[in-house]
């Protein structure tokens, strides 16, 4: 059997802030749900992005507890590419989302990111390539 991964579903705990943070901002298309639903696919034209209120998924899978340095620590880096990355830089930050790294350039990686976290405090990356060759 093999596997297709068609969505990454966010569980968070601040829905309505979260999609129209999604949806305005970053300006993913919405293909179900709105900002009262509690779960919402937005598409990003190569994956489907599902913001899910954790309380509903509570309902579906029981809760473990974890020890705190577990539940604190980032799980997932949502990653974007972009055609500017100071740019949407600005638009974030003029949005007065969390912002966690200003542009850089990581001549290493090929790619310039910034970083900044959504209403629910996920990490999100985005970049553009530098163009360097290897």
């Amino acid at each position: 059997m093999k596997l297709q991964l068609t969505h990454l579903r966010l569980l968070v705990s601040n829905y309505k802030d979260s999609f129209l943070f999604y949806r305005d901002l970053l300006k993913f298309d919405v293909d179900w749900g709105d900002e009262n639903s509690g779960y919402a696919e937005l598409n990003s034209g190569y994956l489907k992005l599902g913001l899910f209120k954790k309380e509903l998924m509570d309902e579906v899978v029981p809760r473990i507890d974890q020890p705190s340095y577990v539940v604190n620590r980032d799980k997932i880096v949502l990653i974007f590419a972009v055609d500017n990355v100071d740019e949407v830089y600005k638009q974030v930050k003029d949005s007065n989302a969390i912002v966690v790294t200003q542009p850089k350039d990581r001549p290493d990686w090929g790619i310039r990111t910034a970083h900044f976290r959504d209403p629910d405090g996920n990490l999100i990356e985005i970049y553009n390539n530098l163009g360097i060759i290897n």
